[in-house]
């Protein structure tokens, strides 16, 4: 990620402090949505990551959904890690870890790995940055991973914002991570809008 990103957000933060914008959501209903899109991925686990975690706002639906799992964030912004530390800190199964994809490898595998939103910013090699992210995520994972992108199937195109074809991104993940892939672009994730985005799940051993 780079410096003019991750300022972004720094800056995103003390604006608004522990608030769904300062992750770049527009909605915390539209967020919460994503997280469940994302936790489908998986009726039962044993562990879970989440790759740029931001405020880790998706742990209280992943002990609603599956429990007291441990639970790994990682993040590049210094203010979410520790805000997330403070906010869970009374939660002993979940830790947070500053993390760069470009120059970091997770030191622990788990059943899951799941990424929502951290692909969406506009960078100079966002096709790079995607396919790294995914293979980071594929090493660090057990059994499968769970990402969102915004889709170019869509009317319109904010010019900060990354939109991804779908149909190659399920083709880079077949060819190149597993035969065991889903695609999902049949949910919205607001009231009267179309599906702008979409989720795509890889298993190593089948669904």
């Amino acid at each position: 990620m780079s410096d003019k990103i991750k300022e972004h957000y720094g800056n995103l933060f003390k604006q608004h402090g522990r608030d769904h914008v300062s992750v770049q959501y527009s909605t915390r209903e539209s967020q919460l949505k994503r997280f469940e899109v994302l936790l489908d991925v998986s009726d039962s686990m044993a562990s879970i990551s989440d790759m740029g975690c931001g405020l880790a706002d998706i742990l209280p639906l992943v002990r609603k959904r599956f429990g007291d799992i441990p639970y790994h964030g990682y993040d590049f912004v210094d203010g979410f890690i520790k805000s997330a530390e403070d906010e869970y800190k009374a939660d002993t199964n979940a830790s947070f870890h500053f993390f760069d994809v470009n120059k970091d490898t997770t030191k622990v595998t788990t059943d899951y790995v799941v990424l929502s939103g951290m692909l969406n910013n506009k960078m100079e090699n966002n096709a790079v940055f995607t396919q790294t992210t995914l293979d980071v995520m594929w090493q660090a994972c057990n059994k499968g991973i769970a990402f969102n992108a915004l889709s170019t199937y869509v009317d319109y195109q904010d010019s900060h914002l990354y939109y991804q074809d779908p149909l190659s991104l399920f083709d880079y993940c077949k060819r190149n991570l597993s035969p065991y892939v889903q695609l999902r672009h049949d949910y919205d994730v607001k009231p009267n809008s179309i599906p702008f985005e979409f989720t795509i799940y890889v298993y190593k051993n089948g669904f």
